[in-house]
């Protein structure tokens, strides 16, 4: 009898957590939708200390540590909440070594890193996970698409990459790693059709239509950037720079 008891307990236990959680998701999402990124990421954390190994959760907990932590003034804070979303993209992968949007948190928290690390063999480290992480995301998902765009992005700054870094990279490795403009332009035009509303995408294949010398696709990306509604907290200057960028063409 104990034990029944004992095991009737713990699925009402799991019953509540679940309930909770839906709720905190709910919540989370609407905060998200608002523009609160910080609360709905407090949400997330709250999901997480009844389910640790919430996948949805961490992912989510390392996409806003991501943008929130970019907005950080203070570098030693910036850097501390990019390594927070290191460690939730890792938990994710932990938990299940299957899902493309645990490696794909992966790669996006480690592109974070890559802007606060000063040692040059650290930063070749993170610039290698982003490429290595988008890579298991697609092979599990091909159509995963911000794992499309940050693979594209890869391309983009590896082409574009300043001399420091390229130097860095040579040292390090022997040189870098096979890149093109055209690989860069075909993963975010994937993304493009996946995700039609993520602004972020449509100014970085601008921008590589751009130094690609290919004007006629950089001015129709950029006007269609120009139209398209705030999602985001970063999405206003998203617009505003390809509207600049828009304008120099004209």
């Amino acid at each position: 009898m104990k034990i029944i008891v004992t095991a009737l307990f713990s699925l009402l236990v799991i019953f509540v957590s679940a309930q909770e959680s839906s709720l905190l998701f709910k919540e989370a999402d609407n905060l998200e939708r608002q523009l609160k990124e910080t609360e709905a990421l407090a949400k997330y954390k709250q999901i997480l200390v009844n389910e640790p190994n919430n996948i949805k959760a961490l992912v989510k907990a390392t996409e806003l540590s991501c943008s929130t932590g970019e907005r950080l003034p203070i570098k030693n804070d910036k850097r501390l909440t990019f390594e927070s979303a290191i460690a939730y993209a890792q938990r994710a992968v932990n938990a299940d070594s299957n899902s493309a949007d645990a490696y794909y948190a992966l790669a996006l928290a480690s592109g974070k890193m890559t802007e606060v690390e000063t040692d040059n063999k650290k930063v070749v480290a993170y610039v290698r996970d982003i490429k290595v992480n988008a890579d298991k995301a697609l092979q599990i998902n091909p159509n995963h698409a911000m794992a499309n765009f940050i693979e594209g992005r890869w391309h983009y700054e590896m082409i574009t990459l300043n001399w420091a870094k390229r130097l860095a990279v040579k040292a390090l490795f022997g040189g870098l790693p096979e890149a093109s403009l055209d690989s860069a332009i075909d993963y975010m035009e994937r993304c493009r059709k996946l995700a039609p509303y993520f602004a972020l995408n449509y100014l970085m294949l601008a921008k590589a239509y751009k130094e690609n010398s290919r004007p006629t696709q950089e001015m129709e990306v950029l006007g269609k950037l120009v139209k398209l509604p705030i999602r985001t907290p970063d999405d206003a200057a998203l617009k505003a720079e390809g509207q600049k960028m828009l304008e120099s063409m004209e």
